[in-house]
């Protein structure tokens, strides 16, 4: 469990380009969709989160508070058991929970390697939860609505769902092509935005 309280923490915590501070969560913001990055960067999310892995597998509960470049992410189990924190500013990102004490690196992919062995462009996160490829590169498709159903990014597939007529997805399945047939799986699944 420590291994996925890892992975989770450090997948929800490190979705933004620059990482930074501690903010304490209310009431959820809503994500006004505008080009303006400042608006892009300023929301607030809670759900569930699953990990599997061909190793082990696992969920938590999220809250995940997003300002500009600052961010504030827990992440606990059944009945609040397991917090696990992850703050960051540009620069610095931590890891902290009582199972494995505080962890720091530079960036949330580093906090990830540190923290679990694992490599992924978790940075793309923040794009990701908001319907948006994080890269020029990104191969989308898009649903009847013009949303993005799916996207091809750094070696991740990434599959959207949405409630009704929403303009943000509601769910999101992430997957990553291991050899062998194998894959890496998270599922997030956002409750209140």
């Amino acid at each position: 469990m420590r291994l996925f309280a890892k992975i989770c923490l450090a997948m929800c915590s490190s979705s933004v380009l620059f990482l930074t501070g501690c903010q304490h969560l209310s009431q959820p913001n809503k994500v006004i969709a505008s080009p303006q990055l400042q608006d892009e960067n300023n929301f607030s999310l809670q759900g569930k989160i699953g990990v599997r892995t061909p190793q082990q597998s696992g969920s938590a509960f999220f809250t995940w508070l997003q300002q500009q470049d600052q961010f504030d992410i827990e992440l606990t189990g059944i009945l609040g058991v397991g917090k696990t924190q992850i703050q960051g500013k540009p620069g610095e990102v931590t890891l902290n929970s009582a199972k494995t004490g505080l962890i720091t690196a530079v960036s949330p992919e580093e906090l990830l390697e540190k923290a679990t062995g694992w490599q992924a462009p978790i940075m793309h996160l923040a794009y990701w939860v908001q319907a948006k490829p994080a890269t020029a590169n990104a191969q989308i498709i898009k649903d009847e609505n013009n949303r993005l159903k799916q996207l091809t990014e750094d070696g991740w597939t990434v599959d959207f769902s949405y409630n009704d007529t929403q303009t943000l997805p509601n769910k999101l399945l992430l997957k990553q092509a291991l050899a062998e047939d194998k894959e890496n799986r998270i599922t997030m699944v956002i409750q209140n935005r």
